[in-house]
């Protein structure tokens, strides 16, 4: 997860690729010294890239790198490789290496023009295809948003797909299992060998071809346009044209004269009988009843084959060869099966075996036809793979509207707490749309399904005693399992055989400021047996939407918890110009969550000016409802996560200062003890090291030093270096702020001093200092009731209180930029024993940036200046203003789930605050001001 490190590799890769060429090369003139260069036939130009994870983003680079030779790559294969941007983009130069390896994959897919508009040159990447394959919603790494190809590759020469919609393949898989998933790796291989020109042993040089060949291998077919109820993929001018099946597929044609005729809506097989059942189109697709659905396990061609008739054909065994007679079993896409029910003979059933095949016809496509047939091999004399143990076949003419169920967000969240039951009753739909108003992605849905009747009646036993269990077995035995199909926009197609009880889980990003209206729902098919009554229980896990929710929305809790520190800080310094006591960061989290008067304007008010960017620039509106209520509940969610991390450091300061405060009472204590005269002793002559005038001048100015060694670390080393130097320099001066507080504290407490308040109308008793872990103390202070005053003076324990509370904050603030570089530093880490390289410049400028902002805002006077330049109406510098700025813009950094642009704003602060120091030591102002005067009279 670092920026250099991926260009690093960028170049290797490069310097890898042309070696393999030229050891090609090599190996040709080997062969032609020694006479066998005739027949080895045309050297290789062009490798085939496939990588993995941030191995295939540095494939991409090395694509665009300058020094890669003109179509040495055409071809890359990614696997859950984040394409878009980082999982959690943190190091800002890590997004800058994104955003520029993208931009340049866009410009490279344009035409090249000239100044006139007039054609020069075809784009740079005309021929290079590039395949993106995600893990759906297993993989917690790389989501399979981040691993889209959209705005990057245009869909001629690229697309991205799902591993729970590859042929074959059918299941998620985590981030590191898509490496050696048998099921994918086996359908890759032949994808890959699929691209050679048998001719000429070379990948095929046209991209059309390339991408025509990933498409047929890697694609199920199965199309995901919900509306028109998932017609053939095929168009409508595809659709009729006969794709018939193979020639060395052959049936025994002595069992097909007992054809059947159907009279009904439904159609059931329950043997391979080798008969031909004929449906009319006309008859039993009328009172809306358009579509047809058929589902089955028995094989395309081998085992069934269904054809479209214009008319009633004759008995013959042999199918008519007639031109107007469209076969289509070849449009039968397959599906993944479950496990097929064990039989205690052979010959019998006890179950139904789940279907492994799905079959839809829409009136576009039946359309100029009478009649459909479907063609039942028989068992003994089907060739090619054995028939199953337990054959069986159910289609349907149905009407899509009767199967439709929306489920409304009143529904689902009920659900939460208690679970919701739909009943199907029998002869329902074979195909029922469950349409989930928010999406399983979000909110995953426990579906089961169970069977309660199958037009059996009970034989006269006990409902009670045998009832229920002969139902259930019979039941068994005439319904097939259902199946469950969920579409996503994103991800595509989610497929759960022999469903009983699953969680349907789609990888879906509903609620982010790129998403679409489709991406906030989830249709849910069910393809279930309509001679069959199911109970079907929802229910939704609260812990597991609450996992999904970190899971995609992790970059925009980081982003808004930047917001919140600026918030917070921006409160800090309100009160100081305001000549109030500067409140503890906790408190100041809190004031923030108020509802009218600050909540609004920070956390509601970005969100409806996000939609307006929206609208100015023509983009897509995200999900009004969802994108409003999850950006809320990740924002208090940052607030909880920023307010644990405030008590935690406070612990760690109160316990820090208790203790130094102890041991340094007991030096007091011993210091006059003999047994520590040569303790003394060493202290004096070590006086003489301490009196020298370089180590008097880095005492007398430790601001400098600080900076000095920061920017050492940052610029030389690497910048979280530099940033945990500034880090020390916070924790030390909130340290002895805190200790000098409650010595002073200790001290009024044991002196019991009366002392008068700034008015001198009457004496206050001073009480203990107590610790409360809001991160407050209740002060034993005179001016404690005159606290909001803004005449009042300050005694020397408040001001240090103030310190402590000041710093406290940039230590907070400074502390999320620290993490934020964590993985580039355990990579940098890892590198060491390989060579060390400098930071890149990005990096270590808005670190500097950062220190910038520690230095020159290291006392609470700096939170506003007060400036007289000639000609600049602003005579005040409200550091505030800066602060709530800044908290906006990492607030839509957060909204964008891009955090590391929060760095920008960091930086920016750091900067002004270091033009403003500047100007005011130019222009000669050595008074301390704020909003007016601020009066700082201590008592000691």
């Amino acid at each position: 997860m670092d920026g250099a490190i991926l260009a690093e590799h960028a170049e290797y890769v490069v310097y890898a690729i042309h070696k393999i060429l030229d050891q090609y090369k090599v190996s040709y003139d080997a062969r032609t010294r020694e006479g066998a260069a005739a027949s080895s036939g045309s050297l290789p130009k062009n490798v085939i890239l496939v990588g993995h994870s941030m191995g295939g983003f540095v494939a991409r680079a090395a694509v665009v790198h300058p020094h890669l030779r003109k179509s040495a790559v055409q071809t890359v294969l990614t696997l859950s490789t984040p394409h878009q941007s980082p999982p959690v983009a943190l190091q800002p130069s890590l997004g800058h290496y994104f955003a520029r390896v993208n931009s340049e994959w866009r410009e490279a897919y344009k035409a090249q023009t000239s100044n006139t508009g007039r054609f020069v040159s075809s784009p740079a990447l005309s021929d290079v295809v590039v395949v993106s394959i995600s893990g759906a919603y297993n993989d917690h790494q790389v989501r399979s948003k981040l691993a889209s190809l959209d705005n990057i590759v245009p869909p001629t020469h690229g697309f991205m797909i799902s591993s729970t919609a590859m042929r074959n393949v059918w299941l998620s898989m985590e981030h590191q299992a898509i490496m050696w998933c048998n099921q994918l790796v086996v359908q890759v291989s032949h994808t890959l060998l699929s691209l050679i020109d048998v001719r000429n042993g070379q990948p095929l040089p046209d991209s059309r071809k390339r991408l025509e060949v990933f498409a047929r291998m890697l694609r199920s077919g199965i199309s995901h346009n919900f509306n028109r109820m998932m017609q053939l993929p095929s168009s409508g001018s595809q659709m009729h044209r006969s794709v018939t099946c193979p020639q060395n597929i052959h049936w025994n044609d002595e069992g097909l004269d007992r054809d059947l005729y159907i009279p009904i809506n439904e159609v059931t097989v329950l043997a391979m009988d080798g008969r031909r059942r004929w449906l009319d189109i006309k008859q039993l697709g009328s009172n809306g009843k358009s579509h047809f659905v058929l589902v089955t396990n028995l094989e395309p061609c081998s085992g069934i084959r269904l054809h479209l008739w214009p008319e009633k054909g004759n008995l013959a065994s042999s199918l008519p060869l007639n031109d107007r007679v469209m076969e289509v079993t070849s449009k039968m896409m397959r599906i993944p099966s479950g496990p097929a029910p064990r039989q205690p003979e052979p010959g019998s059933q006890t179950e139904q075996p789940p279907p492994s095949a799905v079959f839809w016809l829409g009136p576009e496509d039946m359309h100029g036809f009478r009649f459909l047939t479907i063609s039942v091999a028989p068992r003994p004399t089907v060739s090619g793979r054995p028939p199953p143990a337990a054959s069986m076949a159910v289609g349907q003419f149905f009407n899509p509207e009767e199967g439709n169920k929306d489920l409304s967000p009143w529904f689902m969240l009920q659900s939460t707490y208690s679970q919701k039951e739909l009943l199907l009753e029998e002869a329902h739909p074979l195909a029922v749309k469950l349409s989930f108003s928010i999406s399983s992605g979000l909110l995953p849905v426990t579906l089961s399904m169970n069977t309660v009747g199958c037009g059996i009646k009970n034989s006269g036993l006990p409902e009670e005693e045998a009832g229920d269990l002969e139902s259930s077995r019979l039941c068994k035995l005439r319904c097939f399992p259902p199946v469950a199909l969920a579409w996503d926009d994103i991800s595509g197609l989610h497929i759960y055989p022999n469903l009983n009880s699953e969680t349907i889980f789609v990888d879906s990003s509903p609620a982010q400021w790129s998403s679409t209206q489709q991406s906030d729902k989830t249709i849910v098919l069910l393809l279930v047996d309509p001679h069959c009554s199911y109970k079907s229980s929802i229910s939704i896990s609260v812990s597991a939407a609450a996992s999904r929710l970190l899971l995609m929305y992790s970059s925009k809790i980081v982003g808004f918890s930047i917001a919140v520190v600026f918030f917070a800080l921006m409160q800090q310094a309100y009160s100081w110009d305001r000549n109030l006591h500067i409140p503890s960061m906790l408190t100041a989290v809190e004031s923030n969550l108020t509802l009218l008067s600050h909540f609004f304007p920070l956390a509601v008010l970005p969100i409806f000016f996000a939609f307006i960017f929206s609208f100015v620039m023509s983009q897509p509106f995200p999900p009004f409802a969802s994108f409003t209520s999850i950006s809320l509940i990740c924002y208090i969610f940052a607030n909880g996560l920023i307010a644990i991390l405030i008590l935690i450091s406070h612990l760690v300061f109160f316990v820090a200062a208790v203790t130094h405060i102890f041991i340094k009472a007991r030096w007091q204590m011993w210091e006059y003890n003999a047994q520590l005269i040569f303790l003394q002793r060493f202290f004096n002559r070590s006086s003489s090291f301490f009196s020298l005038k370089v180590v008097r001048a880095l005492r007398a100015n430790p601001v400098l030093v600080t900076f000095f060694i920061a920017m050492v670390f940052a610029c030389l080393v690497h910048p979280a270096f530099g940033l945990l130097i500034l880090l020390l320099a916070h924790f030390f001066c909130c340290h002895n702020a805190l200790c000098s507080f409650l010595t002073a504290s200790c001290r009024g407490h044991e002196q019991n001093n009366e002392t008068v308040d700034c008015n001198g109308d009457h004496y206050k008793v001073s009480e203990r200092q107590t610790y409360n872990f809001d991160g407050s103390f209740n002060r034993t202070f005179p001016s404690e009731d005159n606290s909001n005053n803004p005449d009042s003076s300050k005694s020397f324990g408040e001001a240090q209180l103030d310190v402590f509370h000041h710093r406290h904050g940039l230590l907070i603030l400074h502390l999320l930029a620290t993490m934020m570089f964590a993985p580039s530093v355990v990579a940098w880490f890892q590198r060491l024993a390989m060579g060390e390289s400098l930071p890149w410049l990005l990096d270590s400028v808005l670190v500097i940036g950062v220190i910038l902002h520690g230095i020159c805002n290291s006392k609470p006077e700096f939170n506003s200046f007060l400036l007289s330049i000639p000609g600049v109406p602003f005579h005040h510098v409200r550091l505030y203003v800066v602060y709530l700025i800044a908290g906006y813009w990492a607030y839509f950094s957060g909204l964008a789930l891009a955090p590391d642009r929060a760095f920008y704003a960091m930086a920016s602060v750091g900067g002004i605050s270091f033009i403003l120091r500047m100007i005011h030591r130019r222009i000669g102002e050595t008074k301390e001001v704020s909003y007016g005067s601020r009066k700082h009279s201590h008592r000691h």
